[in-house]
């Protein structure tokens, strides 16, 4: 397995400016120097960068970063890649720069995600500053959390992700017409999950922010009254990785899964088929909003 965890994410928002105070008063994250191009960056551990919102005209997913050992990694998973009939580039010595990694290759899957594979990630000990009160954020060689996305064909994409990209799977959700396949690349339980619930439809669903304290889950619930902002999802405990966690409505309608105490995965993990999403909880509180980040590109 040549990645390692997920090293960082980057979103496209006409609510960009939005995030501010999203990211820094309900989530916690540390709001950073805006990027040259206006985008709200935030770090959340001593990573120099987790979190980059571009303003743009669309919400989109902008870039999903990867962390591989090296170069040589890059490479070599990049020859895979290109085997399968993806074109793979190199990024400058400035793009690198930008994403606070000592460079990166990236490619287009072919549910039409850009992905990048980036070695040498800047950190900062001790500089993490978040941006209210909170125990901080399950992070080190589990990296940034999961992101679950919507791709057209569901098994195109698992084949890619797993036969390409080498990640293992860890299980599967089957919750009436819903299918949903998760996939491990280090002891978080996963790092990335798909599901096509619009055939012929790209998306996402959420991205997963693991925090250090149960109280800091209940603590961002009350936050979201105290600011208006929605909570899509009650506090539930899901099935596979036993995530305790609350769904919050992002500026960008990309869901944030707020959670703690998630499951670790270990050699001898057998996958196995749920049922159901939640153990209990995670019930629908805001039907009227945007089920997912629908991307129309």
């Amino acid at each position: 397995m040549m990645i390692r965890s997920m090293a960082y994410l980057g979103l496209e928002s006409p609510a960009a400016a939005q995030w501010r105070t999203f990211g820094t008063a309900i989530l916690g994250l540390q709001l950073l120097d805006d990027a040259a191009d206006g985008a709200q960056r935030f770090r959340m551990d001593e990573a120099d960068c987790r979190l980059w919102v571009h303003p743009g005209g669309r919400n989109d997913i902008a870039y999903i970063g990867w962390t591989v050992a090296g170069e040589p990694e890059a490479i070599a998973l990049g020859e895979l890649i290109i085997a399968a009939g993806r074109e793979l580039h190199r990024a400058t010595r400035d793009e690198a720069a930008a994403r606070k990694v000592a460079g990166f290759c990236w490619f287009i899957d072919p549910a039409g995600f850009r992905h990048e594979l980036a070695w040498g990630q800047y950190v900062t000990p001790n500089g993490f500053v978040p941006g209210r009160a909170m125990s901080g954020f399950r992070t080190g060689d589990q990296g940034m959390g999961h992101i679950v996305l919507a791709v057209p064909d569901l098994g195109v994409s698992d084949r890619f992700y797993r036969e390409v990209l080498g990640f293992n799977i860890s299980d599967r959700i089957i919750d009436g017409p819903r299918e949903l396949l998760f996939y491990h690349c280090n002891g978080r339980h996963h790092s990335l999950a798909i599901a096509s619930p619009v055939p012929g439809k790209m998306g996402a669903h959420h991205l997963m922010l693991e925090v250090n304290a149960l109280d800091d889950v209940g603590v961002a619930i009350d936050l979201c009254a105290q600011h208006d902002v929605p909570v899509s999802k009650s506090i539930g405990c899901h099935s596979n990785d036993r995530m305790v966690s609350t769904y919050l409505f992002s500026p960008s309608v990309l869901r944030i899964e707020y959670g703690f105490g998630g499951v670790a995965i270990h050699d001898l993990w057998e996958p196995k088929t749920y049922s159901t999403t939640s153990i209990w909880g995670h019930k629908e509180l805001r039907p009227d909003l945007p089920p997912a980040m629908i991307i129309e590109r």
